[in-house]
């Protein structure tokens, strides 16, 4: 326990009353007295002083209270490289170890990769022959790398994902949820019957919803090698047996792509997501397709807001037909009209 220490020490030239030492005072806390009646935090995560938290700045090599400031740590061991790199030339001749594990390749990134420089330890070029030679390991080594036709279907499958999930636009996130998900598909046997392509497209189509990423079946099937249909069949049976959970696809997620085509106000997306809500509110988005919503609702706003949009330009930026965003749209006014009265 920290006790804070308090001398009080008589330094006047006159005699004291009473000939004694200085006197020392210990003097307990509020914070202390507080942590004796409760249990006693971890020390490690606790300013000595205010018992406020602490936080590691790891470009200082500090450990630093957020509240009163005190340094309670310094000179820290930096556990990263010890060298500098300014570009991905300088940093392929400097690092000495591999990437990190990944989901996104089927050994999951721990197997031994053979240098394209040709060069030696020393740095030196190497000669024809040698190079021959290892141009030869080089295509072994990859033929190696997969062990049989299991490790051969995931391999296809990650790079199917990884074409995808590049074409797509989705982050790194996303494309390691649909390789874990394919992983799990390939482990509990869900293969047979299907094709390669549908099950990976369906995984990458699974984990962008899981993530709440506005990308519609119609988006997925454009950069898939398989037909929609069988696309649709795969997801539903590959949702079912994994028991993943997907939420059900949220309109608002759909505004800022295609207000952004449209090159809308934000005064025009504001309202809509406000026509939206209320339709959410009133239960009118449930069974409906979420981009007509979505449209239906970019056009009502543009409506309100002075901001007009035809019907055709909305439905060739949302490839929702006009006779779907005209009953969608009767359908928001009537739940503004609910919601007014």
């Amino acid at each position: 326990m920290v006790h804070a220490l308090v001398h009080s020490v008589t330094s006047t030239n006159e005699p004291s009353p009473r000939d004694s030492p200085p006197v020392t005072t210990y003097r307990t806390t509020e914070a202390e007295q507080t942590s004796e009646e409760t249990t006693e935090p971890d020390e490690r995560f606790v300013c000595p002083e205010c018992g406020g938290q602490l936080n590691t700045d790891g470009a200082h090599g500090e450990t630093v209270c957020t509240e009163c400031g005190l340094v309670v740590d310094e000179d820290e061991i930096d556990h990263g490289p010890e060298w500098r790199a300014f570009d991905s030339k300088e940093k392929d001749q400097k690092s000495r170890v591999g990437a990190p594990t990944t989901n996104m390749m089927h050994d999951k990134g721990l197997s031994t990769n053979i240098g394209w420089q040709d060069k030696d330890a020393y740095g030196n070029s190497l000669s024809s022959r040698q190079r021959e030679k290892m141009q030869r390991l080089r295509t072994w080594n990859e033929r190696f790398r997969t062990r049989d036709s299991k490790e051969r279907n995931l391999k296809q499958a990650l790079g199917e994902i990884e074409r995808m999930g590049s074409a797509l636009g989705l982050p790194k996130n996303v494309r390691e949820t649909a390789s874990v998900i394919y992983r799990r598909a390939l482990s509990d046997d869900l293969l047979p019957g299907r094709s390669i392509e549908s099950v990976a497209t369906s995984s990458i189509y699974a984990a962008a919803r899981q993530a709440n990423l506005p990308r519609t079946i119609d988006d997925v099937a454009a950069v898939s090698r398989v037909d929609a249909m069988e696309f649709k069949r795969a997801y539903r049976y590959i949702v079912r047996e994994l028991s993943l959970e997907v939420a059900p696809p949220d309109p608002e997620n759909y505004v800022a792509k295609y207000a952004s085509d449209l090159d809308a106000s934000d005064r025009l997306v504001e309202r809509t997501h406000d026509l939206l809500q209320r339709a959410k509110d009133e239960g009118i988005h449930s069974g409906k397709n979420p981009v007509g919503l979505a449209a239906a609702a970019l056009y009502a706003a543009g409506l309100l807001t002075s901001e007009k949009y035809t019907q055709g330009e909305i439905s060739d930026a949302t490839s929702i037909s006009e006779v779907t965003i005209r009953n969608r749209y009767q359908e928001l006014l009537e739940a503004e009209h609910a919601t007014e009265s």
